[in-house]
């Protein structure tokens, strides 16, 4: 059995100590096991048919979504996107339009610059070797282990967000999961528990137990497979795991976002930086606080005589993964739509552009304006 607070023994010493590590490392995986046999979930679109590219996908939409989120989306994409092959030579706005309300769109930048890679470099077919698949581009180490875990059965760790907090309690490993020295405890707990047998189930009973358990808020230890061993539980401090770090107060940033409509009720959009917040979305364009909308009209080259129309809207509250941002939408009508060389016009309820979840609510509070 695993000791109060004590860390694993990852390199035992003797023969003995051998014994019992490997003893007690097929104790958590067996039980972890068992409740999954009996309670995970084994549905999932990407459980169905566990290839390395459909796993992939769905390891990176996974990254900091919940599942239930994730489905409808991964259904679309690989129904548009069906292989490696097919996602590289697709256009990245054809990649971020489906993409589009998920979030954290680096992940979609990446997965379409990996799968280039892919085509390239190993035929379109995603490589085997975890390290190999851990240098492609927004994959690491964690989601490498499950793709080879899942799709092929190799051995190999996770420690996604889940994992993290299942093994930070059960061993009351202190420290916040980020920083190095904690991580490295937290991965040689990973690797030392992970069996060499049902892996890709194993490691599908980690983030299950995780979600459904071992859950941030009010976890449910009474039905946890591995509450007899677990150290935070027997102390009493299981919501203390893991630790935290010391909260900041988060930046603000106050913008004006520009929808301007034709008399059609199609909206001007630019196409964001590759880099930084939405990159490579596309979206009304967003100024400094204190621009009106004739300079801004002036600044993209519309003459502001065509304006029939203008009001501002209510400031939106949005939060990023860094700061928050307030929103002031800025609703300008024309009589007649003007050239436009930097951005587009597009109909806001029927094209096939990545915009931000911001961006599509924006838009749609122009539609009413249509028909004043």
């Amino acid at each position: 059995m695993f000791g109060l607070g004590q860390v694993y023994p990852l390199r035992p010493a003797n023969k003995s100590q051998s014994s019992a590590t490997q003893t007690s490392r097929r104790r958590f995986a067996g039980r972890l096991l068992a409740w999954w046999d009996a309670h995970g979930r084994k549905d999932l679109p990407w459980q169905r048919r566990r290839t390395a590219y459909r796993v992939w996908v769905s390891e990176i939409m996974l990254q900091q979504t919940q599942a239930a989120v994730v489905v409808p989306y991964f259904e679309r994409f690989v129904a548009r996107f069906p292989d490696a092959r097919a996602l590289a030579d697709a256009d990245l706005d054809d990649v971020l339009h489906l993409w589009s309300g998920l979030g954290y769109y680096a992940r979609a930048r990446n997965l379409h610059r990996a799968a280039g890679i892919v085509l390239r470099e190993h035929g379109g077919v995603p490589p085997r070797d975890p390290a190999v698949l851990a240098s492609l581009p927004g994959i690491g180490r964690s989601t490498a282990g499950a793709i080879a875990a899942q799709a092929h059965g190799l051995r190999a760790p996770i420690l996604d967000a889940n994992a993290k907090r299942l093994l930070a309690r059960h061993f009351r490993v202190a420290g916040p999961p980020a920083s190095a020295a904690t991580a490295a405890t937290l991965w040689e707990l990973a690797d030392a528990l992970t069996p060499a047998e049902r892996v890709g189930d194993y490691t599908q009973a980690v983030m299950d137990v995780g979600a459904k358990v071992c859950r941030t808020r009010q976890p449910q230890c009474a039905v946890c497979p591995v509450r007899s061993t677990c150290a935070a539980l027997t102390v009493g401090d299981v919501e203390s795991f893991p630790e935290r770090k010391p909260s900041r107060a988060r930046p603000l940033a106050r913008r004006r976002f520009f929808v301007v409509a034709d008399p059609q009720g199609a909206c001007y959009v630019e196409q964001r930086p590759p880099q930084g917040v939405w990159g490579g979305l596309w979206s009304p364009p967003e100024r400094r606080i204190d621009e009106s909308a004739e300079a801004f009209l002036a600044d993209v080259g519309m003459n502001a005589r065509l304006m029939r129309a203008m009001h501002v809207a209510p400031t939106l509250r949005h939060g990023l993964s860094h700061f928050d941002l307030h929103a002031e939408p800025v609703y300008v009508h024309l009589t007649a739509r003007p050239a436009a060389a930097a951005g587009r016009w597009i109909d806001p309820r029927r094209h096939s552009l990545g915009l931000s979840a911001l961006a599509a609510k924006l838009l749609a509070g122009a539609v009413p304006l249509e028909l004043g």
